[in-house]
């Protein structure tokens, strides 16, 4: 047996680790993934116990929101925040629904229309549950309208077009597009330009932001999106899983600048490619 497993090293260049072909980084890999899950599990327990955590930084966007609802308010119009392709169990609506629960929350206080235009029918069922809830935090659950959350099925330039004409019709004094769009974000933007709206985004797409940057007043750049969700919902497992991502973040970083250190005090010993192999 042994020599077959020498023969097929030899002829394939199977690693040390296994008689499986390609597998090269897959037990860094394995143990990268150990550490984040158990960071993620204390981090989020800690946050629902209430141990001191650290303190997720207030992104300059999120200043933004209020100025929004502020400036609807005086000028008697809605507030529109915009959802298409996230999902129930989405990653994009765990984040969505801490920037809807906290607009909705100020919409109710200052007596301000709110609308949701979602595009799948079981996140606009949930989306429904937190903006009522965020009316009665408030003491406002009669602001609830029927018109509140608007379902629209997501094919994209079908919901693109329903959505710009709710906006040209209505013509809200600010509009939120918070999660992953595609080219739809363009139009939309463009259209929220033309009325007048102060424009917010939040993307992870990065294909999609020159056109959020060119059009929006403000907008939140890639993981800005998680992170000003957790911070506006103070969700105990959102805030958890933030700060755990960061902390393993600078696990990485040590680990490269140790690697490049020892690469330059013994570079004949090759320690990151041996790390890499590993």
């Amino acid at each position: 047996m042994s020599t077959l497993l020498a023969a097929a090293a030899e002829a394939q260049g199977v690693p040390r680790w296994g008689i499986f072909v390609d597998v090269e980084g897959a037990v860094s890999g394995f143990i990268t993934a150990v550490i984040l899950t158990v960071l993620t599990w204390y981090f989020v327990t800690a946050a629902r116990a209430g141990r001191p955590m650290p303190e997720i930084r207030k992104l300059a966007g999120l200043d933004a929101i209020d100025e929004a609802i502020g400036r609807a308010t005086e000028m008697g119009r809605s507030v529109f925040l915009a959802n298409r392709t996230a999902g129930v169990g989405n990653v994009h609506s765990f984040a969505l629904w801490g920037y809807m629960g906290y607009v909705a929350k100020l919409c109710a206080q200052y007596d301000t229309h709110f609308v949701n235009i979602a595009g799948d029918y079981l996140a606009a069922a949930v989306n429904e549950e937190v903006i009522k809830q965020a009316y009665l935090e408030a003491g406002r659950p009669d602001a609830f309208k029927p018109d509140t959350v608007r379902y629209v099925p997501g094919d994209q330039w079908a919901w693109t077009s329903a959505a710009a004409g709710m906006l040209k019709r209505e013509r809200p004094a600010a509009t939120m597009w918070i999660g992953y769009f595609y080219a739809e974000s363009m139009t939309l933007s463009e259209v929220g330009a033309q009325i007048g709206a102060i424009q917010i985004a939040a993307t992870t797409n990065t294909a999609q932001l020159p056109f959020f940057i060119a059009y929006c007043d403000y907008t939140l750049i890639g993981e800005e999106e998680y992170a000003a969700g957790a911070y506006l919902s103070k969700e105990p497992m959102l805030t958890g899983t933030i700060v755990a991502e960061d902390v393993g973040k600078v696990i990485v970083a040590i680990v490269v600048l140790l690697g490049v250190i020892a690469q330059l005090v013994s570079p004949e010993a090759n320690f990151v490619s041996k790390m890499l192999q590993f």
